[in-house]
């Protein structure tokens, strides 16, 4: 059978990955939006990868259990890139912990149960995970094994403890890479292997509308403090994401990856600490 690849969010952070590791195999391009997804396919089809199209909404289970019916069909699914998602400019606090929170415990469950022997998944989270303060052990347990169908009714995710969009998609990230952490053991079980990356600021569709948004001033700030000095490309998470779903990240899972030129280490000990 056919090895697949399957891309969840057709941007370009998980083009750049699935450039590097759909080689040979057959590309599942799934996007919220069929002309995203159609657009990913004429590019990487061009330069010589066999692809697919389908839509898929991540925070819908019977839509998710369907691409991976469709996946399943296709072949065995050897590798799966979630990079669907929301941005604090995008959307209500609501709808970034449905999306990005929620939906991502989905996709890992669902693939979780059909990932073959050898696989892998690369999940995109965010270095906003990485400046919320510290959770309890408890919220941290919380967030990373509560069954999915219940996570979204947890007390810490309610509006009264989440007010804004900025909030929730900190929250949502940094349960990304719990959640991945949980998975691990699962995956595990199957032979397959799982990972978060946390990117900074790469310059993507989204990251634009942000730094044209109200929080561009701050975002073009953290790129002028940060020890890099520049924002970071698509290409460079994915030579990062290529690593964990190759050969070469064979003992890397349940780990994430902080990617952001330092502007973390600039929010927690340097000129973008909090006064």
């Amino acid at each position: 059978m056919p090895q697949v690849i399957v891309l969840i969010g057709a941007g370009s952070i998980g083009q750049a990955i699935a450039r590097r590791v759909g080689a040979g195999k057959h590309v599942l391009l799934a996007d919220l939006r069929q002309e995203n997804a159609d657009a990913a396919a004429k590019t990487l089809s061009e330069a010589g990868f066999d692809v697919s199209t389908t839509t898929v909404d991540v925070s819908s289970r019977s839509s998710v259990q369907a691409l991976v019916g469709t996946a399943f069909a296709r072949g065995e699914v050897f590798g799966v890139i979630h990079a669907a998602g929301v941005s604090p400019t995008q959307a209500k606090p609501e709808t970034i912990l449905k999306v990005d929170l929620y939906g991502t415990a989905l996709v890992l469950e669902e693939f979780g149960n059909v990932i073959a022997r050898g696989g892998s998944a690369v999940v995109i989270a965010s270095q906003s995970g990485h400046r919320l303060p510290p959770l309890t052990a408890e919220q941290n347990k919380a967030l990373a094994t509560t069954p999915t169908e219940e996570l979204l009714a947890l007390p810490m995710l309610q509006p009264d403890q989440v007010k804004d969009p900025l909030h929730a998609y900190q929250i949502s990230k940094r349960g990304n890479s719990l959640r991945v952490m949980a998975e691990a053991v699962r995956w595990g079980k199957r032979g397959a292997r799982v990972n978060t990356i946390s990117p900074g600021i790469i310059i993507t569709p989204l990251a634009k509308d942000e730094l044209e948004g109200p929080r561009g001033p701050g975002y073009r700030r953290m790129i002028e403090i940060s020890a890099a000095g520049r924002a970071g490309t698509p290409d460079e998470v994915g030579t990062v994401g290529a690593l964990l779903m190759g050969a070469d990240g064979a003992f890397i899972t349940g780990s994430d990856f902080l990617m952001d030129g330092g502007v973390t280490a600039a929010y927690w000990f340097g000129d973008l600490a909090p006064k």
